[in-house]
């Protein structure tokens, strides 16, 4: 074969009038030495003709299966040629179109070459730029969509955009035979990646899917992940099935196997049996030939004898020792009669006792089908229990889920109030000291000499203040790192994203601590300063003005930041609601794939129990059967009996008539003088 596929293309160069490529030529003579399957022609520059040439060639049946094209310089004419030439081969399952810049042309060959061909298994396109023609792109999808044979394909580096992921999406919908899909260093995007995951959700074919360097966020990522290995365990789950099934069919096999077998053996017996029968009735018809023809012998020696006796009484003498005779030949015929009834005794006797251990047997199998059957039961009832454990799991999860959530909304609303409440109290407190300054200020103008003692006063008043703050801090701090850990550790229970989440915004609150402790050691530096220069007040009372502005500045400043972080409050939790209701979205998509494997359990199961009402029918039908073969061997056995019984009716039949024939001879007449 690859003799002749080197012969086809140096013809069709010629015929063509175009020279042979020598590495194509150098490479076909490779492969025929080396007797492989791979036509590798990657690296090298194909022009037109030569792709002509090799399109004919390869459009019948070749010993091919892998057809290596990557890096060759391929033009969009040369690149249509040889795909067309493809469009009707059964043998090549393998195609690499790596690094060719393939267009809008290519895309097109592509989609119809998946569109007609059915032989094809994985096909590499990887550093193309399939993407950038929308339409063509469209129809490559529309064709991997027709496609039934297509497991492997690779799309990498073909700048593929979000509107082609969402043309790939809808192909992947339509299909069922893809099951390795590589879509890597493409700038597919987030709405690409929300498309696609919305179609692997309906299919349930791909279990491997490369998806790096395209811009996805990570939730979306591992949402694809765990979408494809919802796949993996789906076709491990009809894996198993199906060998199950297997199991199930060759133990059905075999139990049938065993039925017919013991049908034959049956059938067999009860042919013996009949054999036997006819062999007793051919021995007792000759038996009774033989009786007959000794009483016709009889008969016509009495004839004789009475004619003898008639003649002389010497014959009287030789009547009497016939006589004699005739008695000792009837007593040994009733000795031999005696006999053939003990040994047809014997022989009924073996025949009960055959019949009775064929019983035997036949119950012992009976009792091991019947334990088969309890086995096969058994196993339905493990299925089904296992079957309803798992909806109980999936039942205890969802309870779960919902107690969390329903947690998680109460605890956001009681922060949401806790941090209400203290806004309220930081405000009013930044109120109070406002108002406090400035009566401080207006106490200062007024009185200098009593500002003095007011100043003392109100230094210990702040004192007592900050320490109320400090302490106010701290508890708000414990009550905060209380609630953010229980939040934490729930929150952690659920998904391991959220805690890290969780983990980042204390960090930033602690941060913010840490700036507000500052501040506040910052305010206690001031306050200092101002026990420092109560003595100058008087001089700088413009200072003290100035310095008023800017605890004025730095109490807007937190404001400020009060709002931002009730802003980041609020934007943490839509995003955590967000985030919910995208992982309550894939819990329900996880409940619809286990729906669908509940379904199939449920068809399994009810193909298992069909499969036992069969088998229980052709028990029964066995049954009936054994029944029937019984009574015919009861009503063989009362036939057989009543035959014997007629012999000995018939025998006794003619014992009498000879008796009374011997008594009402002539000789008895003789006798009678001589007496």
């Amino acid at each position: 074969m690859m003799e002749d596929f080197r012969r086809t293309y140096l013809r069709l160069c010629k015929d063509g009038g175009v020279e042979p490529q020598e590495s194509v030529v150098v490479q076909l003579q490779e492969i025929r030495t080396a007797h492989s399957s791979t036509l590798d022609l990657s690296g090298q520059s194909l022009s037109a003709d030569t792709c002509t040439a090799l399109a004919r060639a390869l459009q019948q049946d070749t010993v091919f299966t892998e057809l290596l094209l990557s890096d060759c310089m391929l033009s969009e004419e040369s690149a249509k040629i040889l795909l067309t030439g493809l469009f009707d081969n059964t043998t090549v399952k393998v195609l690499d179109l790596k690094g060719n810049n393939l267009r809008s042309e290519g895309a097109e060959v592509l989609g119809k070459l998946l569109a007609c061909n059915n032989t094809l298994r994985r096909l590499v396109l990887e550093w193309n730029a399939l993407g950038v023609w929308e339409e063509a792109f469209s129809l490559f999808c529309d064709g991997l969509a027709s496609n039934i044979t297509l497991t492997a394909l690779d799309l990498r580096n073909n700048q593929i955009n979000h509107q082609g992921a969402s043309q790939l999406a809808l192909a992947l919908r339509r299909s069922s035979a893809l099951q390795e899909l590589d879509l890597r260093w493409n700038n597919i995007g987030l709405l690409g990646g929300r498309a696609l995951l919305e179609a692997l959700q309906k299919n349930k074919s791909i279990i491997q899917l490369k998806m790096a360097g395209n811009n996805i966020p990570s939730d979306i990522l591992k949402a694809l992940e765990q979408t494809t290995g919802h796949n993996t365990e789906r076709q491990s789950t009809l894996r198993e099935s199906h060998s199950k099934t297997q199991v199930l069919s060759k133990e059905i096999q075999s139990l049938k196997q065993e039925k017919g077998r013991q049908f034959l053996s049956l059938m067999e017996t009860i042919a013996k049996q009949k054999e036997e029968i006819g062999q007793t009735n051919r021995s007792t018809s000759v038996q009774i030939g033989q009786l007959q023809e000794a009483l016709t012998e009889r008969k016509t020696a009495i004839n004789s004898l009475t004619a003898k006796l008639q003649m002389t009484e010497a014959a009287l003498a030789l009547a009497e020792q016939k006589k004699q005779s005739m008695g000792e030949l009837l007593s040994r015929v009733k000795a031999e009669k005696e006999e053939q009834r003990e040994q047809q005794s014997r022989l009924r006797k073996k025949e009960d006792e055959e019949s009775t251990l064929r019983e035997g047997k036949l119950h012992k199998e009976i009792q091991d089908l019947m334990e088969r059957n309890v086995q096969l039961r058994n196993k339905v009832e493990e299925m089904e229990r296992r079957c309803k454990s798992q909806q109980q799991q999936i039942f205890e999860l969802k309870q779960e889920l919902t107690n969390s959530t329903a947690e998680l909304k109460m605890r956001l609303t009681q922060a949401e109030d806790r941090l209400e409440a203290e806004k309220r109290r930081s405000k009013q407190v930044l109120e109070d000291v406002e108002s406090l300054h400035q009566k401080e200020i207006e106490h200062i103008n007024r009185h200098l000499e009593e500002s003095e003692r007011a100043l003392q006063e109100r230094i210990f008043k702040l004192e007592g203040q900050r320490i109320q703050l400090e302490e106010e801090l701290s508890k708000t701090k414990a009550a905060s790192v209380t609630e953010k850990t229980q939040a934490v550790e729930e929150l952690g229970r659920t998904i391991a994203q959220i805690r890290q989440e969780e983990q980042e915004r204390v960090t930033s609150l602690e941060e913010k601590l840490r700036s507000v402790r500052s501040s506040m050691q910052e305010m206690q530096l001031r306050s200092s300063q101002q026990k420092q220069t109560v003595s100058d007040l008087q001089a700088k009372n413009g200072q003290q003005s100035i310095e008023m502005d800017g605890l004025r500045r730095r109490i807007d400043e937190l404001q400020q930041e009060l709002s931002g972080k009730d802003q980041e409050k609020v934007a943490e939790v839509s995003r955590v609601r967000v985030e919910l209701q995208e992982q309550i979205g894939v819990l329900q998509a996880e409940r619809t794939a286990q729906g669908g494997l509940k379904a199939k359990i449920s068809a399994l199961e009810r193909e298992i129990k069909v499969m036992s009402s069969n088998h229980r029918e052709v028990l029964l039908d066995k049954e009936s059967e054994k029944s029937s073969l019984l009574e015919k061997l009861r009503l063989k056995e009362a036939e057989i009996q009543r035959m014997r019984e007629d012999e000995a009716h018939r025998a006794s039949c003619l014992q009498s008539a000879i008796l009374a024939y011997t008594q009402g001879s002539p000789l008895g007449h003789y006798s009678s003088p001589n007496k």
